[in-house]
């Protein structure tokens, strides 16, 4: 169907170069045809004056051999021809179409006070001037039934190297940064430098997201050590409140580092799942207990899958954290079946959070609070490792909307 509608959409770059090729085509066609036409009018003119004053100069040599007795007068000629006799003394032609269809072509000479005249029909001659412009269309139709069919298939083949040129950005804009055009060297026009300057940039692309996550894989465990000794050094201070203020600070670091390490476990492709049988309600109902935030949990369908309960249970957690963190409640989880949904009442998802995915160490806006932007992150990497699917939207009457959707792997069993 897609194929279709690529086909029929006048739009394209095929149909675009098969207007030019054919009204390219017709130019040349009513150029060199107007120009045939012009020719043999001119050929045929040419013969039929010539021939027209041949017989005229034999009747006026029989005329002067009779001693002008009988020359006809003026008052005889057609208006027309009367009019150049009457102005030239040299013999004359005038091609006559007053009658559509049955053209004459005359000759005439004055002598004395009146005019020899002779003529004579050329109506075989304007038949074959129309067949040979009916021959004429004729091959021009029979050339654009050749021409606009190849037309249609040649730009066919720069349209399938220009759609995998698209493809190709496509998987790169959606993540796939191993994807290529896999344009050859060989090809030298344009699109093989557009589909080289693509193959480039996603593979510099490539390159540059592999130094930021090795980066961020670096400093993540550089900070690890340093970060276990001040976890033990908090443990070693008097209570107190200055002391429970850095301690807090302390988790929320240690925190922030785990995020990173597994994030660059995410983007390294290190993670596996380790999937087992188990209720999705249930798994779900302990993650949000676990989080000690209040949510609401709605088990519609308590049904059984394979999946990894671990994973699970942070893709919800971090769900669940994410909306009390940048929305407002009530904050409501609902399961139904192998549908798990995440809402809050708050401000919603920003346009450019839902248009381009969740940005490490970016909330979106101001109005959803501070935080890293990690959680949803986070989210989205183990959604992909489990096999699921996580998709973010805003309720028509406000709030921020995660709808994660588990693979089924056989028919579900249900409670």
């Amino acid at each position: 169907m897609r194929a279709v509608r690529a086909l029929l959409n006048w739009r394209s770059l095929r149909w675009k170069i098969t207007a030019l090729v054919v009204a390219a085509s017709c130019s040349v066609a009513l150029v060199v045809g107007g120009l045939v036409h012009l020719t043999t009018v001119q050929r045929l003119q040419s013969e039929a004056r010539s021939i027209a004053l041949t017989e005229l100069a034999t009747v006026v040599r029989e005329h002067r051999a009779a001693g002008l007795a009988d020359v006809p007068s003026l008052d005889e000629l057609p208006e027309e021809l009367r009019r150049r006799v009457a102005l030239s003394d040299t013999p004359v032609t005038w091609y006559d179409t007053r009658r559509p269809g049955e053209p004459w072509m005359w000759a005439a000479e004055r002598l004395g006070d009146g005019a020899v005249a002779v003529r004579f029909e050329r109506g075989a001659e304007e038949r074959s001037l129309a067949a040979l412009d009916r021959s004429l269309v004729q091959a021009v139709v029979a050339a654009l039934l050749v021409v606009v069919p190849l037309s249609v298939l040649i730009t066919e083949v720069l349209n399938r190297r220009l759609r995998r040129v698209t493809v190709t950005a496509r998987a790169i804009a959606g993540g796939d940064l191993d994807a290529r055009t896999g344009a050859r060297d060989r090809g030298g026009d344009e699109i093989a430098d557009i589909s080289r300057a693509v193959d480039s940039m996603a593979a510099a692309l490539q390159e540059r997201l592999l130094t930021e996550q090795r980066f961020t894989a670096d400093v993540a465990h550089e900070l690890r050590t340093p970060l276990m000794g001040l976890v033990t050094s908090t443990g070693l201070l008097a209570d107190g409140e200055a002391t429970e203020l850095v301690r807090d600070r302390v988790r929320v670091l240690r925190g922030l580092v785990e995020d990173l390490l597994e994030i660059s476990r995410l983007d390294a492709g290190a993670e596996a799942a380790d999937p087992r049988r188990v209720p999705v309600g249930s798994v779900v109902e302990a993650s949000v207990a676990r989080t000690g935030l209040r949510a609401s949990t709605t088990v519609m369908e308590n049904a059984e899958t394979q999946t990894d309960p671990r994973r699970l249970d942070r893709i919800i957690s971090n769900l669940v954290v994410n909306a009390h963190r940048h929305g407002r409640g009530p904050v409501e989880v609902r399961v139904d079946g192998l549908t798990v949904v995440v809402r809050d009442h708050g401000p919603g998802f920003p346009a450019a959070l839902l248009e381009s995915g969740p940005q490490r160490f970016r909330t979106g806006s101001a109005e959803r609070g501070h935080g890293h932007g990690l959680g949803l992150t986070i989210a989205l990497g183990q959604a992909r490792v489990i096999g699921a699917v996580l998709r973010l939207s805003n309720a028509p009457d406000g709030g921020a909307v995660a709808v994660l959707r588990l693979p089924a792997d056989t028919e579900p069993i249900h409670d």
